[in-house]
């Protein structure tokens, strides 16, 4: 009786688990062409179940080949259409669900999901669920734009763009139409995106695109309109584009009112004259125009200036140095010969001897001494030294 009860408990745990490792699916799922579908395969996991092998099979025009398979070695794609086009999750524990993108229209088949689980006590269990697969093209749905973040009311100058997106089976074609008169349409681009870099008044209007793909008979989609507005620029910032800051009279500045290349000037409408700011007499009448002079810019005068100073000084140093060579030329030389006490000793005290006789008597024991400035301190120091040999051979 023992042994029997646990056959019966073995048998119940074994239907427990089996009903537990069941793989859940759906009937029939439907792809779009060129899109992506998911095929479900899932389970509850089980304590003392392990999964063994994954397979993933097709079965189209009577013919099943194997698809993708996870085992021990890893993943395996078996099927060469399929490469790069399906997977399966690998870190989701219950989940054996294949992703096929790309989707092709040979893709319709049915797809068998087979997983194999082993048990502690090394038996195996298999469950498989099989799925059909309908792959359909569909035609483009109806469009909608998008407007960029600044929106669709901006300044002139700024940039923008719109949008156009429609569902449907890709390849999908987009044209892009501007609204005119009388209900006619301007065709401006054949693209999913319109995009302004520098937007303009005229840029204005109202705006809708069109979308169209292979199926569905070629059939147009038409996106609802949008009105696109452009304002225009304030009536200052204008002024100052087109003429730097001046216009009708008016003069703007940068925040420094007192540091500008021109005059500030004020109209008087009484006396009809111009007054620089910071004086007090009128400067001068207006134009017939009615427009101020300007006074001109110092800039005007600032380099010929410079050019004249520096001309002007080179001029007055030519002039100094050909003045101080030419009084080098014209200053006298003086020539002083002199004798040694014992040779000035023999000469008569009272007969007076030139300078230019001794020079001549006594070249080998006269020293030439040339002096050009008589007030010099050696010519002074040699006047004396001669002068004293003199008083005293005299005496």
């Amino acid at each position: 009786m023992g042994e029997v009860g646990r056959i019966v408990v073995f048998v119940m745990n074994f239907i427990s688990c089996s009903a537990l490792l069941d793989l859940s699916s759906v009937h029939q799922v439907t792809g779009t062409w060129m899109g992506s579908t998911i095929v479900p395969c899932t389970y509850v996991p089980s304590e003392g179940f392990t999964q063994q092998t994954l397979r993933w099979s097709m079965e189209r025009d009577s013919s099943i080949s194997t698809i993708f398979q996870r085992d021990s070695s890893g993943d395996h794609i078996l099927l060469s259409k399929f490469r790069g086009r399906v997977s399966v999750p690998k870190h989701s524990p219950g989940d054996a669900s294949l992703l096929i993108q790309n989707l092709e229209m040979p893709d319709s088949g049915h797809y068998t999901c087979q997983v194999i689980w082993r048990s502690t006590d090394n038996s195996l269990i298999t469950k498989e669920v099989t799925t059909t697969v309908k792959v359909v093209k569909v035609a483009a749905t109806k469009p909608i734009i998008r407007a960029g973040e600044p929106g669709l009311t901006l300044p002139a100058g700024a940039s923008t763009s719109l949008t156009c997106e429609a569902g449907g089976s890709p390849p999908i074609s987009y044209r892009w139409f501007r609204s005119g008169p009388a209900g006619k349409a301007e065709l401006l681009s054949t693209g999913a995106e319109l995009a302004w870099p520098s937007l303009r008044p005229s840029d204005s209007g109202t705006y809708f695109c069109e979308a169209q793909n292979r199926a569905g008979a070629g059939a147009v989609q038409r996106s609802d309109a949008v009105q696109l507005t452009v304002t225009d620029l304030p009536t200052t910032t204008a002024a100052l584009q087109r003429s730097g800051g001046t216009t009708g009279g008016h003069h703007s500045t940068t925040g420094q009112e007192d540091s500008s290349d021109m005059e500030h000037i004020v109209t008087d409408p009484v006396s009809t004259t111009q007054v620089s700011r910071g004086d007090t007499a009128p400067v001068g009448p207006f134009t017939d125009t009615g427009s101020p002079r300007l006074a001109p810019s110092p800039l005007l005068y600032g380099l010929p200036a410079a050019l004249g100073g520096v001309a002007l000084g080179a001029l007055l140093a030519a002039g100094l140095g050909w003045w101080r060579r030419r009084r080098r030329k014209e200053e006298p030389l003086y020539e002083v010969a002199f004798r040694s006490t014992a040779d000035v000793a023999l000469l008569h005290p009272e007969v007076e001897v030139p300078v230019k006789c001794l020079q001549k008597e006594t070249y080998s024991n006269t020293e030439k001494i040339t002096v050009k400035d008589r007030k010099s301190l050696e010519y002074e120091n040699l006047v004396t030294a001669m002068e004293s040999q003199y008083g005293t051979e005299g005496i």
